[in-house]
């Protein structure tokens, strides 16, 4: 079965705590090349049959309106995962 993934993360001005902590705690696993850490939220979304330009619409509806808050957060990627590999079949532009 297909499944649409959508991606959200904190708007640049929104202060991220999380990401604050891990940044903080990557150098102390040893993990020094990183300066900067934004921490976000994935959705997978399956979908019963073949994803159409209506049901990618949906999931571009329900990740503005009910996956994200959006007034903090954006909605920075709506895809559809192939169903072979689980690998991008290529991104859906966001509105």
């Amino acid at each position: 079965m297909p499944r649409i993934v959508v991606d959200v993360m904190p708007k640049p001005e929104i202060l991220d705590p999380q990401g604050k902590a891990i940044v903080g705690a990557l150098p102390r696993l040893g993990f020094t090349a990183f300066s900067g850490v934004r921490q976000g939220k994935r959705f997978e979304l399956t979908v019963d049959g073949e994803v159409t330009e209506e049901i990618l619409e949906q999931a571009r509806n329900a990740a503005a309106t009910m996956l994200s808050n959006p007034v903090i957060e954006d909605v920075v990627n709506v895809e559809v995962l192939s169903e072979e590999t689980d690998a991008p079949a290529g991104a859906a532009e966001v509105r």
